[in-house]
């Protein structure tokens, strides 16, 4: 089900109506106060947000996808299904290009989606992301500030936060826009966090994993993945601090792991961020997370890591990271 658009014929009235409607749509930047207006159309706005459920009942729950991934791909074969299970409704914005595109532009797609679901909902929303999903939506709350009102719950599963390591290998001779901006030091990560990290009123979950070989260094003392700064309400766990033992890469943290979902739901359950002690231990136990069909997972598993095989070998690549909006001078 699709976010819809009203559009009206006819008679003067109903004109003047759309009209109406079109200055208050989602997405519409009602004041200066709001930030800057979105660059990308209403029509691809909305057409790239699916939302399944009531969302006006419980807190609903944004899904955002990772670099070299679709929605789809993402989280239809997972955490939409095991959504589904504990009766929580869900929205999952696509960000077009496989997340690829400047990251700039990818956080309307999600400053979008927080104002609609925020509108049809009548109340806050928990935001889950994975990998640039779980770090872009912090680019829309830090230069949105009216989103900072519209969400509750953020939690990012292996988020990079503060860019990977990694990346430079891969841009040695060119690399995608998002890439760029997620080097450890680039100037997209310089501004996203300069300044305050998290927000008031906002509670904050950053779950990853120790072995993480994307998001690098995800180790102490200060993990890329997570959040230190701010008046927001932060919990930084690796999954390993529930089972010491567990080994789970990048991919399969924000696809199959039964830890980390048990966090996410300990997040959306609970007043504030996620905590550990809270996690039942029998967690440990389990090979996959619920909503994951023990028969189509190869076939799935097969499509998700062949996305990020074949759009990490053929999407165009650029010569350097893209210049900041010109917003980014101007901070709330």
């Amino acid at each position: 089900m699709r976010v819809p658009s009203r559009w009206a014929t006819g008679t003067v009235a109903v004109v003047a109506a759309l009209v109406t409607a079109v200055m208050a749509a989602p997405g519409a930047s009602a004041s200066e106060n709001d930030g800057p207006p979105l660059s990308v159309s209403h029509a691809s706005l909305a057409d790239n947000l699916d939302c399944h459920g009531d969302l006006s009942r419980g807190t609903p729950v944004l899904l955002i996808h990772g670099t070299f991934l679709d929605a789809r791909t993402n989280f239809d074969w997972n955490y939409e299904p095991a959504l589904d299970r504990i009766g929580r409704a869900w929205c999952a914005v696509n960000m077009p290009g496989h997340g690829l595109r400047d990251i700039q532009v990818n956080a309307e797609y999600v400053v979008y989606a927080i104002r609609a679901m925020h509108q049809r909902a009548g109340r806050r929303i928990a935001i889950v992301g994975f990998s640039q999903g779980g770090m872009v939506g912090r680019w829309a709350l830090k230069y949105w500030p009216d989103t900072r009102d519209d969400v509750d719950d953020y939690v990012g599963i292996d988020g990079s936060n503060h860019g990977t390591l990694d990346a430079y290998p891969v841009c040695t001779v060119g690399c995608a826009p998002a890439v760029w901006q997620q080097q450890t030091g680039s100037r997209f990560l310089t501004a996203l966090n300069d300044g305050p990290e998290t927000f008031a009123g906002i509670s904050y979950t950053e779950v990853y994993t120790l072995t993480d070989e994307v998001v690098v260094p995800n180790l102490p003392p200060a993990p890329s993945s997570s959040l230190f700064t701010g008046a927001g309400a932060i919990s930084n766990i690796p999954v390993q601090s529930i089972c010491p033992a567990h080994l789970a890469d990048h991919l399969t943290m924000g696809s199959i792991d039964p830890v980390a979902w048990a966090v996410v739901v300990d997040a959306l359950d609970h007043d504030g961020p996620a905590r550990a002690p809270r996690i039942d231990p029998s967690v440990c136990t389990r090979a996959l997370m619920p909503g994951v069909d023990w028969l189509t997972l190869p076939l799935n598993e097969a499509r998700y890591n062949g996305e990020v095989a074949r759009t990490l070998a053929t999407y165009p690549h650029v010569g350097s990271e893209p210049d900041p909006a010109p917003y980014v001078g101007d901070r709330s």
